[in-house]
């Protein structure tokens, strides 16, 4: 049997921050039995997200930050 090592989590937290900051994002692939998926965690909640829609989810995203103001 051979065996590869497959990275299935990513953490993102500011600089400096440790992974349990609670300004971190945790992404993670997940598996239930029913096929993988994308599970998005932080502070207050969880978001998962099928790889079926990902793609309009993605657009949908990606349009409100074009809508966002800068105030900056």
């Amino acid at each position: 049997m051979k065996y590869k090592t497959r990275p299935s989590q990513w953490i993102i937290a500011p600089e400096g921050e440790p992974t349990f900051s609670e300004h971190a994002t945790r992404i993670t692939i997940e598996d239930e039995a029913a096929g993988e998926f994308v599970q998005v965690e932080q502070e207050n909640g969880i978001i998962q997200i099928d790889t079926t829609e990902w793609p309009t989810l993605r657009a949908a995203i990606d349009h409100a930050i074009d809508q966002c103001r800068d105030d900056g």
